[in-house]
């Protein structure tokens, strides 16, 4: 399957890293394609994080657990679509339910709901993004769906613009309801077939099956009205080591 260069309405593909060299000024150069919707932690100073990762609560910077140091990225409030660019102060390991440790003043340069933390996080290496327009045969997915952990089962180009809940009122009133999702398939066979491994393999019930279009099938798990049920929803597979999955909220 052939990479093409981004469209800024597409989703790009999660975890790829691309290593090139440029011989004329003889040095490696290192593009990470990254996105990820999920939760963030707001950073405060009682909570556990490594002395060498403490945050400026006046700094627009990050934590990832997933990028590196310097790391370019732009952080997407996804209720109502403020967004700003900012880097990585430090690779941190923290709870998988997170896809980031961020500032007070993020929370309230994009008018981030605390009780609702949900974001969306992309690197912003411009030459260097790539998406996925040529869908998979059902062979190349079975092939997938039949490995542990999941790797690169996500095939899709939706617009972040279309996830958006954009809110009129008070930005802090929303419906909490959200999904975990495994993975977006081409084929109905393939997510039939990761369904069956889930519980088969790692005991996962109440797996569900959604068409979302034509030949777009998404295997989720919810949908969860609370934050707690959520997070415990999430740490009962985050050991699965899925690169896929993601917290989506409907």
């Amino acid at each position: 399957m052939k990479n093409k260069p981004e469209d800024k309405k597409t989703v790009v593909q999660k975890d790829k890293i691309k290593v090139s060299s440029d011989k004329n000024e003889k040095k490696e150069i290192i593009n990470i394609v990254y996105s990820n919707k999920g939760f963030a932690l707001i950073y405060d100073a009682d909570v556990n994080i490594p002395l060498e990762s403490n945050l400026d609560n006046k700094s627009l910077n990050i934590l990832s657990p997933n990028l590196p140091n310097g790391t370019p990225v732009r952080i997407t409030n996804i209720i109502n679509g403020k967004s700003l660019m900012t880097v990585v102060k430090n690779k941190i390991d923290i709870p998988a339910f997170y896809n980031s440790v961020i500032t007070k003043r993020i929370v309230s340069e994009l008018l981030i709901n605390p009780n609702e933390p949900y974001v969306y996080i992309e690197t912003i290496n411009s030459n260097n993004l790539y998406v996925a327009n040529d869908v998979k045969t059902f062979d190349e997915e079975k092939e997938v769906a039949n490995k542990a952990p999941v790797d690169d089962i996500m095939v899709q180009s939706i617009s972040l613009e279309t996830e958006i809940k954009e809110s009129k009122t008070n930005n802090f009133v929303t419906n909490f309801n959200y999904i975990i999702k495994f993975a977006d398939f081409y084929f109905e066979d393939s997510a039939i077939m990761l369904k069956n491994r889930l519980f088969e393999e790692y005991n996962i019930e109440n797996i569900l099956i959604k068409k979302l279009s034509q030949n777009n099938f998404r295997v989720y798990k919810g949908p969860y009205k609370d934050f707690e049920k959520l997070k415990k929803g999430f740490h009962n597979i985050e050991n699965l080591d899925f690169d896929s999955i993601e917290i989506i909220k409907l």
